[in-house]
């Protein structure tokens, strides 16, 4: 099991002893538990704790800093809504591909949906597309499309 599991397990674990399903955390702290660097930490926040898996999770930086994290149900709906409403004007292919599974994990899209996206945003498919537009481009073809799944 690697360091990612491990932590967010911990998470998992910790959260679902937590009174009002919300769970504070020092960044720091648990990079000290983990023997990590807090960019470790922060890996593990935006891919197994994102939006599509049911999480908000808010950060403060600092000497301060934590991290809370809150399980939430969403409907459908209101979770393509989210998603669409934070991808910003580029997303690169890694993070399509975390997205796209995420909403095929929570049922929010079919796999074979998930799977056509990812091959529509995809290198091959943008090859004629300049490399520095391609997340551009990305981007605006995974919002049009998550938008007509939402209607």
């Amino acid at each position: 099991m690697g360091i990612s599991d491990l932590i967010a397990s911990f998470l998992q674990e910790s959260l679902e002893e937590a009174e009002n399903g919300v769970l504070e955390v020092q960044r720091s702290d648990l990079a000290q538990r983990f023997n990590c660097v807090p960019s470790q930490i922060n890996y593990v926040m935006s891919t197994r704790f994102s939006p599509e898996r049911g999480y908000i999770v808010e950060s403060r930086r600092g000497g301060n800093g934590y991290i809370r994290i809150t399980r939430v149900q969403m409907d459908h709906q209101t979770l393509l809504m989210h998603v669409i409403n934070s991808l910003g004007d580029e997303v690169d292919l890694a993070s399509v591909r975390a997205i796209l599974s995420n909403l095929v994990q929570s049922g929010t899209l079919e796999e074979n949906m998930g799977r056509a996206l990812l091959a529509a945003v995809g290198d091959k498919a943008l090859a004629a597309v300049p490399r520095d537009k391609r997340d551009h481009v990305r981007a605006a073809i995974l919002k049009q499309v998550l938008i007509l799944q939402v209607q």
